[in-house]
């Protein structure tokens, strides 16, 4: 790639553009409260925007084209998945998430089962993030090393520097408007990257002629694997903080349910394209590591279209980590922050609390950085982050449409055995071929299936108005009225 300057100038000229976005949305953000949720009511369109570009991170470029360039277009199912989540989204849960008025996935669930499950939500969520936030580091170190000539480390701090910076000054309504414009770069980056891909390599025709089947084939990587990514991708839209902090931002549920199909909309065409361009680079560089199936096309653009296509790569780093460490802290300040404050008696201090919530953005943003350098498989990393919260998303579906299944000490155990079980199973190499993603789900149903069971066995008596007899109960628990979601 020739006049590596004027690749340099568009991206840097791009940074400018976000960095004028985020100083003009920092009026927003003069209180906790405004820096979390914008301080105002969003359209559809630009929610909608806002959650396909959370999840249109580098690890959904990168990541899906380095699986085509392994296994074939059927990679594609990997974004593809998260479409259809958004769909099951809409119908089920988008209106019902903005009517609870919560804006954290664990104060919902604390609603129904208590403030054990609220502290245990918020842990395995803000892990699962971070965990997101390594894989974004780790492409996202892949790209510019390889597209700007610098090492993979300095990338990856660049990266956590940079988004890091802009939400930390613009909070939430800075990530809406910015990663607005991230999702349409992005997606106008690709289409013309699979655009140039097609051509490299001959048009359909030739790799039909010259790929083996199984690549062509859509259930070429294999129906456990795309099972795994369909449960796997819901369960992450169903039950992640920055989905729920973004949907609370709508004017109200009809809004919400039409931000999911915007979603929807956008992510299709993506993943196809990620695919394309990986399986075109499966014939066109056999030879090159996975990882660099898509850097590697960037590096054969024309100057200023190279520099487009790097906007949005970037753009799909920075919007993605600015929305992970949002998440992420607000969860920290309303589950950890505010209760140790009343603690200890001091009462509500807005200032401190934006402190805190600036501080806590800086931190998240950071803390994956070390970790980033040493992954690899990005695709595989932030996919046990999606597993673990589709073990959430089970409880998230009980809240609304079965508050009264299971028990509330048997939400909170559901919780811990299927972190404990979804991260051993990984780790064990997912033995016998059964993704850890059905693990996750698995636990919670089996947890909480066993304790209602348990709950009505003979001479058992329900607790009073809840219809469940529960284990006794933590201090929390009898402080707290288990109180039913909206409708």
């Amino acid at each position: 790639m020739g006049s590596l300057w004027i690749v340099g100038l568009v991206l840097v000229l791009y940074m400018g553009v976000l960095g004028l976005i985020s100083w003009w949305a920092r009026r927003s953000s003069n209180s906790a409260e405004g820096f979390a949720t914008g301080g105002r009511a969003f359209p559809a369109v630009l929610v909608g925007f806002l959650l396909a570009s959370e999840f249109l991170g580098s690890t959904a470029s990168v990541g899906t084209a380095q699986s085509a360039h392994e296994h074939g277009i059927s990679a594609a199912w990997n974004v593809v998945s998260l479409a259809l989540g958004f769909v099951l989204f809409s119908v089920l849960l988008a209106r019902r998430f903005r009517e609870l008025g919560e804006n954290t996935i664990s104060g919902a669930l604390a609603r129904t089962y208590g403030e054990r499950v609220r502290l245990a939500t918020s842990s395995i969520m803000i892990c699962a993030l971070l965990i997101v936030a390594v894989s974004i580091y780790a492409s996202g170190g892949a790209i510019l090393s390889g597209l700007l000539g610098i090492g993979t480390a300095p990338a990856i701090v660049v990266t956590g520097v940079l988004a890091v910076a802009w939400v930390s000054i613009g909070g939430m309504r800075s990530v809406v408007y910015t990663n607005v414009l991230h999702a349409s770069v992005k997606l106008i980056g690709v289409v013309l990257l699979a655009v140039v891909a097609l051509r490299a390599a001959g048009g359909p025709g030739r790799l039909q002629a010259e790929l083996p089947p199984r690549m062509l084939a859509w259930d070429g990587i294999g129906w456990a694997q795309i099972g795994a990514w369909l449960i796997a991708g819901v369960g992450a839209i169903f039950a992640t903080q920055y989905v729920v902090q973004a949907v609370t931002t709508t004017a109200d549920g009809r809004s919400a349910r039409q931000s999911g199909l915007w979603s929807a909309a956008v992510l299709v065409p993506f993943g196809l394209c990620s695919a394309v361009i990986g399986l075109c680079s499966a014939l066109v560089h056999p030879g090159i590591r996975s990882i660099q199936a898509l850097p590697a096309f960037v590096l054969e653009l024309n100057p200023w279209a190279a520099g487009l296509v790097v906007c949005g790569l970037s753009g799909a780093m920075f919007g993605t980590i600015a929305a992970l460490t949002l998440g992420a802290s607000t969860l920290l300040l309303k589950d950890f922050h505010r209760p140790w404050r009343d603690r200890r008696g001091h009462g509500a201090e807005p200032a401190g609390d934006l402190r805190f919530l600036r501080l806590a953005t800086v931190v998240t943003g950071l803390l994956p950085i070390v970790l980033a350098l040493f992954a690899s498989d990005v695709l595989t990393v932030s996919f046990l982050a999606k597993s673990l919260r589709a073990a959430l998303a089970v409880l998230v579906l009980l809240m609304f449409y079965g508050p009264r299944f299971g028990t509330r000490a048997g939400a909170f155990w559901s919780i811990i055995a299927a972190l404990v079980a979804t991260i051993g199973w990984f780790l064990a190499g997912d033995p016998f071929g059964v993704d850890n993603a059905y693990v996750a789900v698995a636990m919670p149903l089996l947890v909480m299936t066993a304790t209602h069971v348990w709950s009505r066995r003979p001479g058992r008596i329900p607790a009073a108005g809840t219809g469940v007899a529960d284990t006794p109960p933590s201090p929390d628990d009898t402080t707290r009225p288990r109180e039913q979601p909206a409708r």
